[in-house]
């Protein structure tokens, strides 16, 4: 396989998918692919500068559509200055993050709908798709265990576990929905059983490729 490849990493806080990521890496590494390891929002200097407002702004409330339309912001700029031209190039990109984390955190979490994510979706990514998503699945209660040990906990964090328990179905929704893009990897097993599962996914994945 010498072209691009777009690969997303899904889950709620405290899931693991940071945990992974070398883990990913190496294993694309074996297929002897390029690979960018990137994230959202961020990965430009401009969606960096969106994420340190979304993720902590002291003193400043950000309603729910214009917390979206920055996501979306964020998403467009990467998309044309980070992951379309390493695509192009035959790279594989790993992206911490992607549009299923807007249905899941502002279309479920916030409230803002599925439909309007969906119209910002469509103009921004018109019909360009992940090839391949791992959503890393793990309870609200759980997740929020994980994420409450990590020092200073950012504005999403500090949500309650009613919205990571509608994030999580959001998540999985589209799991059900999609089975052959996005892969459910049960993320309360101990590491080495969350890395196994990674490595039969992509092993499976080439297979089929």
């Amino acid at each position: 396989m010498d072209q691009g490849l777009f690969i997303t990493l899904e889950g709620i806080e405290g899931a693991g998918k940071s945990s992974n990521i070398e883990y990913i890496k190496e294993l694309l590494q074996h297929h002897g692919r390029e690979i960018v390891v990137t994230r959202e929002p961020g990965g430009t200097e401009l969606g960096e500068r969106i994420r340190a407002l979304l993720l902590d702004t002291p003193g400043v409330e950000i309603p729910a559509d214009t917390e979206t339309l920055l996501m979306f912001a964020a998403r467009a700029d990467h998309l044309e200055r980070v992951v379309r031209p390493a695509l192009a190039q035959g790279k594989v990109v790993i992206c911490d993050r992607f549009t299923d984390a807007t249905y899941a955190y502002q279309g479920a979490g916030r409230g803002v709908g599925r439909e309007r994510v969906a119209e910002l979706e469509n103009w921004v990514q018109e019909d360009f798709r992940p090839q391949l998503t791992l959503l890393f699945d793990v309870a609200a209660n759980v997740g929020l265990r994980r994420a409450g040990n990590r020092s200073n906990p950012d504005r999403f964090e500090r949500e309650d576990q009613q919205f990571f328990d509608a994030a999580r179905q959001a998540y999985l929704n589209i799991a059900a929905q999609e089975p052959r893009r996005v892969k459910v990897i049960n993320a309360d097993a101990d590491p080495d059983e969350v890395r196994k599962q990674i490595a039969e996914i992509f092993q499976a994945f080439f297979k089929d490729s």
